[in-house]
């Protein structure tokens, strides 16, 4: 076997690898060698197929194994000898293609290998990190709001008007005759809340206690009754009473409405629960600024192949979601323009940086961290937590996808323990500012 560099150019690698036709013959005459004592065939004893047979019959087949493992090989063994790590995966094509048995192979390999990542000085990052705590007036103000959500309503008198209750009584007739589901008493009827067929709240915004209406409806076309859908109704309602919402007040009862033993104690979740925003926001401006800071101090070569694909992917995200109702691939062609090619450099020097930092730092992702991230993941499928848990098992692109954003928090933090960093304490509006500045960066 020969290996012959044909182009280094920057980051891209070209070589010719040449087995020859001998190395070839003996790669198979070993596989028959190795097979031959299980083999058996009619008129021969097993184990005592003669060698010339068994080359007739198995050896095309063992000669493409013999070929595919050759090339697999060679492209191993200069890997390993050169260092070299493929930015994508290989191109490997025969040059010979009049190639036949007893030639030599001639095979062209060519890849983009990945840019030496220069050491960091970790103590040159000066990082401010932004402290923020929720004040009184914020956890009153939250309180006042859960209180809003946690309304009563009181007798009212007067008309009802959009997001009164009206306490209603009603029968719905279908061609003059009453059909199941369509009746009850007593029923209190937000109005304005959308929970009823379209057009039946709206008709009885006006209306007053011991009023009677003749509601008419349309039910939508898609309804879950078939013998309703988009069928003309009317109900019969009477208005028994009208009530005016009322903001709960803001004690110990509103703390157990929301699993509080008392509202101390509620006052102490809001807070833990805003302290808990308020840091998570902290960290997004950290971790910008601090990728702010590695981006200018790292000059490194880039993969013209990684930042084309990674260019490509940003241009077509952006393109959907600016085309909401496309949700396939058939559409036109998307061409990443600069800016794309600018963010995706950016991603992808930091996604190597990354990605050296934590090897050589020996950072990793435990298994106890996969296993919370996965049962975080499964909440948003309630009922199918058990199935989206076996899925993420069985498919190790979604455990990447699972397991990447950890190792980068991981590697962040390590870096942070390292640099140089100062805290300042902000206001909640002064924090929610500096977010604001990262979306517009």
């Amino acid at each position: 076997m020969q290996i012959t560099e044909t182009l280094a150019e920057g980051l891209k690698r070209e070589y010719q690898i040449t087995i020859t036709g001998a190395d070839l013959e003996a790669k198979v005459n070993e596989k028959l060698v190795e097979a031959q004592p299980e083999i058996a065939m009619k008129g021969f004893r097993k184990g005592k197929v003669p060698m010339a047979l068994l080359k007739k019959q198995f050896g095309p087949r063992l000669l493409g194994e013999a070929m595919q493992e050759a090339v697999d090989g060679a492209m191993q063994d200069h890997l390993e000898k050169s260092g070299d790590r493929p930015a994508m995966q290989p191109d490997v094509k025969m040059t010979n293609e009049d190639w036949k048995e007893g030639d030599d192979i001639v095979v062209a390999l060519s890849y983009e290998k990945l840019p030496e990542i220069p050491a960091v000085d970790f103590k040159a990052l000066k990082i401010e990190k932004l402290v923020a705590q929720p004040g009184d007036a914020e956890i009153e103000e939250a309180l006042n709001n859960l209180a809003a959500s946690a309304q009563n309503f009181e007798t009212k008198k007067g008309k009802a008007a959009d997001g009164d209750q009206a306490v209603i009584d009603f029968l719905g007739k279908l061609d003059g005759e009453p059909f199941e589901g369509g009746a009850a008493e007593d029923y209190p009827l937000v109005l304005g809340s959308g929970s009823f067929i379209p057009g039946f709240e709206e008709q009885l915004v006006g209306a007053k206690a011991g009023d009677a209406k003749a509601v008419n409806v349309t039910f939508p076309a898609e309804y879950g009754a078939a013998h309703l859908a988009g069928k003309d109704v009317v109900f019969d309602v009477t208005v028994k009473e009208v009530r005016k919402p009322v903001p709960a007040t803001v004690d110990d009862e509103l703390a157990k409405k929301y699993g509080a033993e008392s509202l101390e104690a509620l006052k102490g979740q809001i807070s833990e629960r805003m302290g808990a925003e308020y840091a998570g926001a902290a960290r997004q401006v950290l971790k910008r600024k601090l990728l702010d800071q590695l981006d200018a101090q790292v000059a490194v070569d880039l993969p013209p192949s990684l930042v084309a694909a990674e260019a490509g992917q940003i241009a077509h995200q952006l393109w959907h979601e600016e085309n909401p109702d496309v949700h396939g691939h058939d559409h036109p062609e998307i061409t990443p323009s600069d800016e794309h090619v600018k963010l995706a450099e950016r991603r992808v020097k930091l996604g190597l940086l990354l990605a050296e930092l934590g090897q050589k730092n020996v950072v990793t992702v435990s298994d106890a961290e996969m296993t919370q991230a996965i049962m975080m993941q499964a909440r948003q499928y309630p009922g199918q937590e058990r199935a989206f848990f076996e899925f993420i098992q069985q498919n190790q692109a979604a455990q990447q996808q699972l397991r990447a954003p950890l190792f980068e928090d991981k590697v962040i933090d390590f870096i942070v323990e390292l640099a140089d960093v100062s805290e300042k304490t902000v206001t909640k509006d002064e924090l929610k500012a500096a977010v604001d500045a990262l979306e517009d960066e």
